[in-house]
């Protein structure tokens, strides 16, 4: 099977940047199959990085698919370290700055390496475009089978990200939003076991949602699905990753409404 590559960045459709990386890659591999996860994540949007990439890694094959990461606001061309993890079923490529951490802890890292063998990288290496330059070789060589150990110590403290776990007690979950998606949905990091293990709610019951930075209070009910509700109606229910999502039926909840 072709080895898979796939690419998720915030640099858009419009500019050289996810083009000149494919370039390179296909220049060390040419039997490559790269994949664009998306190139539309809001600019500099670490956590929206994370989540989506930790929403589709897992649908890739398994046994070496490759999954670039180029969310990096303030790190290219300083002290931030660059990094290859390997999962039980994948590798992940990207700045140290937790934008592979929510995926890779999902499959189970084997083994984290900070990538500093110039080697691997392009020889003439910018301060201001490692996709192109260090990320994208470094995807290329492992998708030929290099052993990531060639590329760097051992890293043991990987960066995480902050504040995506939720707060549940008896009969009350407290979240932040961890990402909205096209149709204006927002996914809270409330997960479908603590619905009724731990608050007890059922089909049908109402919920009573506060906004404390918009100031906003309302009760929604708590359905299957979008058809459930009335056209316009605001709701809750569990989405396809397993997450209490709030959402207008046929509307936008974010960012006109609450987000």
């Amino acid at each position: 099977m072709r080895p898979v590559i796939t690419l998720l960045t915030d640099f858009g459709y419009e500019s050289y940047f996810v083009p000149a990386m494919k370039g390179v890659i296909l220049s060390l591999n040419p039997e490559a199959l790269i994949i664009d996860i998306t190139h539309s994540i809001p600019q500099f949007n670490v956590y929206k990085a994370a989540f989506t990439l930790w929403a589709s890694y897992k649908y890739f094959p398994r046994g070496g698919t490759i999954h670039v990461v180029v969310v990096d606001p303030g790190g290219v061309g300083t002290s931030r370290r660059a990094i290859v993890i390997k999962t039980r079923n994948y590798y992940f490529v990207g700045p140290d700055n937790g934008v592979l951490m929510m995926a890779a802890e999902d499959d189970g890292i084997i083994d984290v390496r900070a990538i500093e063998n110039r080697e691997f990288m392009r020889p003439i290496m910018s301060s201001t475009f490692h996709g192109r330059d260090v990320f994208a070789p470094i995807a290329a060589y492992i998708s030929l089978g290099l052993d990531i150990s060639l590329l760097g110590p051992r890293v043991t403290d990987p960066v995480k990200l902050q504040g995506i776990t939720s707060r549940i007690s008896r009969d009350s979950a407290n979240s932040v939003i961890v990402y909205i998606d096209h149709f204006g949905n927002a996914y809270t990091g409330i997960k479908e076991g603590d619905l009724g293990g731990v608050l007890g709610l059922k089909y049908g019951d109402e919920l009573r949602v506060n906004i404390p930075k918009k100031n906003i209070e309302l009760k929604v009910r708590f359905l299957r699905s979008y058809g459930y509700a009335n056209e316009g109606e605001a709701l809750a229910l569990v989405n396809s990753e397993g997450f209490l999502e709030l959402s207008i039926n046929r509307g936008k909840l974010c960012p006109e409404v609450w987000c």
